[in-house]
């Protein structure tokens, strides 16, 4: 019998340019959901706890903020990203 485990991309999230690229491409997706569980994903990646003490949010906060359906703040999008050491910029579209 064959065993399947959940894809976890965490595991791969170990290069300031895989998390990049890979926020990069959750962001062009249109489902705003996607963008979070990705965000989620490099804190996971990163370690949930650090995330929380650099950006002054609880762990269990954190988690809630990423999940999808979640409506987190932009404030809180954004103190998150600082602490992944990742910002947002635009370009205009072609």
């Amino acid at each position: 019998m064959t065993k399947v485990t959940d894809f976890d991309p965490s595991v791969y999230l170990d290069d300031e340019l895989t998390i990049a690229e890979y926020l990069t491409a959750a962001l062009e997706d249109e489902n705003p959901d996607v963008f979070l569980s990705a965000v989620g994903n490099v804190a996971k990646a990163r370690g949930m706890t650090q995330i929380a003490e650099q950006t002054g949010l609880g762990r269990e906060s954190l988690y809630k903020a990423m999940a999808p359906g979640a409506k987190p703040r932009y404030d809180t999008v954004l103190r998150v990203l600082n602490s992944l050491g990742v910002k947002v910029s635009l370009s205009p579209v072609q």
